[in-house]
């Protein structure tokens, strides 16, 4: 992709004549520079807003241009699987990469903030994040432009957003087991905070009740999306008097725990009971069993928001701000026929 320069409203030049400083200092407040006094800054800030002048990206032979991608936390498969997608694009747009966790810490979402600003970063992209309202404002007033991949909450009119059809992944999922008979369906759920986990839990009730079937609460356990919970929240369905015979794990990770879970009780997935998954993640398809599960296409959402945060860099608008890409049910054999 070529580094094409953005058409501002008024030139840097201008703005330094306005603001009554040389054209440098307005380049130092412009890449988040430091060596500027808050004056000054404040001042040349306020021109920049005025004028909605927007910063260019990184010309060849400057610095090597450099989006953030930013994660609350990394120690997750799914998270390798959006990165990939990420940096396939930026390296063949000749954009560096630079991947932070900020384990939902202010302390830690501000070092980032001024490690941001030191770097003078072209773009944002943050991961099932919540950035404070503070630090959003921030980059608006840096002139960095922001996607969100999989909103922790509802963001900012003006952020572009891209996800997944969730909704729709959990109804395909629950029908599935209600097709093969199943009706006492067990759901470990993923974070409440997140908008993810709350579609794919309004899909399986909505798939419920579209059958006819009532949506038992005690079927319903919580989660954190990592496999600790699927094996607890696996345990807690056995030791029903009248437990699940299938089980929707809002994750992978917690489908593969609740099978750990299946097995040091002695029973079998599936003939004991069906076991769906949420991500297909690479590993699920050599699990024992192989799991079946909702593909959402990991890399691919990495790809189009930093096709995104890239459009916005340039100064242009995105194709679309709220993108939400399909679904799929893959099949595989971690689920069978109710046989009681």
């Amino acid at each position: 992709m070529a580094r094409e320069s953005i058409k501002n409203k008024v030139t840097i030049t201008e703005i330094a004549r306005e603001a009554g400083v040389s054209v440098p200092t307005v380049s130092r407040v412009v890449n988040g520079r430091s060596d500027v006094s808050p004056e000054t800054r404040a001042r040349v800030e306020d021109l920049l807003r005025h004028h909605g002048y927007r910063r260019k990206p990184s010309a060849p032979g400057d610095r090597a241009a450099l989006i953030d991608l930013v994660f609350n936390d990394l120690d997750s498969p799914w998270a390798v699987e959006i990165i990939r997608g990420v940096e396939e694009v930026a390296h063949a747009a000749g954009v560096g990469t630079v991947v932070s966790a900020i384990h939902g810490a202010s302390g830690s979402a501000r070092q980032w903030m001024t490690n941001l600003r030191a770097r003078a970063s072209d773009g944002v992209i943050l991961v099932t994040s919540v950035l404070e309202p503070r630090l959003h404002e921030e980059l608006r007033r840096l002139g960095v432009p922001l996607v969100v991949v999989d909103p922790a909450g509802s963001p900012a009119l003006d952020v572009p957003t891209v996800g997944a059809t969730n909704w729709a992944g959990g109804m395909a999922a629950t029908e599935h087991l209600l097709g093969l008979g199943h009706r006492r369906i067990g759901f470990i759920a993923g974070p409440p905070r997140l908008l993810c986990s709350r579609a794919r839990l309004d899909g399986y009730r909505a798939a419920l009740e579209g059958a006819g079937v009532g949506v038992d609460d005690g079927l319903i356990v919580p989660g954190d999306f990592y496999h600790a919970a699927g094996f607890e929240g696996c345990n807690t369905l056995l030791d029903l008097a009248e437990p699940p015979t299938a089980l929707f794990a809002a994750s992978d990770q917690m489908a593969l725990g609740a099978i750990e879970a299946l097995r040091r009780r002695g029973l079998r997935v599936p003939e004991d009971m069906s076991v769906v998954g949420f991500d297909d993640l690479p590993e699920v398809r050599w699990s024992a069993p192989p799991l079946t599960t909702v593909r959402q296409p990991l890399a691919d959402m990495g790809k189009l928001a930093t096709r995104t945060v890239l459009r916005l860099a340039l100064g242009e608008e995105p194709a679309s701000p709220r993108v939400e890409l399909a679904t799929e049910l893959v099949l595989r054999s971690s689920t069978a026929p109710r046989t009681a």
